[in-house]
């Protein structure tokens, strides 16, 4: 199953950087790095990133990040994805950007 991450393009290009992601400042908040799966993307992104420009979606198969993954009740009474460890650029299966228009984002093709 993949499993997505919206990125900005500071911390984006921080990851990149380093190769290792502990969190933007809201995961740090929490104790764990947020992720969505692709039925609850389009109100992720609308919900929490609406108005942003220049936003980078993290793709990452979610059986690669092994028991530091769980599956947590949130929005809606939903199961979401909650990372309690670093994410290692290696466990990135794709990034693409994600495209700004009037009406909101286009996710990039791939989302599954």
């Amino acid at each position: 199953m993949l499993i997505y991450k919206i990125l900005r393009a500071p911390e984006w290009a921080e990851f990149n950087a380093r190769f290792i992601l502990h969190g933007v400042p809201v995961d740090i908040l929490d104790g764990f790095i947020h992720f969505s799966t692709a039925a609850q993307l389009g109100e992720t992104v609308r919900r929490h990133f609406g108005g942003e420009t220049e936003l980078m979606l993290i793709c990452v198969k979610a059986n690669r990040l092994g028991s530091g993954l769980v599956w947590e009740v949130s929005r809606g009474n939903a199961l979401f994805p909650h990372l309690y460890a670093p994410l290692h650029m290696s466990d990135v299966v794709w990034a693409r950007a994600i495209v700004d228009v009037p009406q909101g984002h286009i996710l990039p093709e791939g989302v599954e």
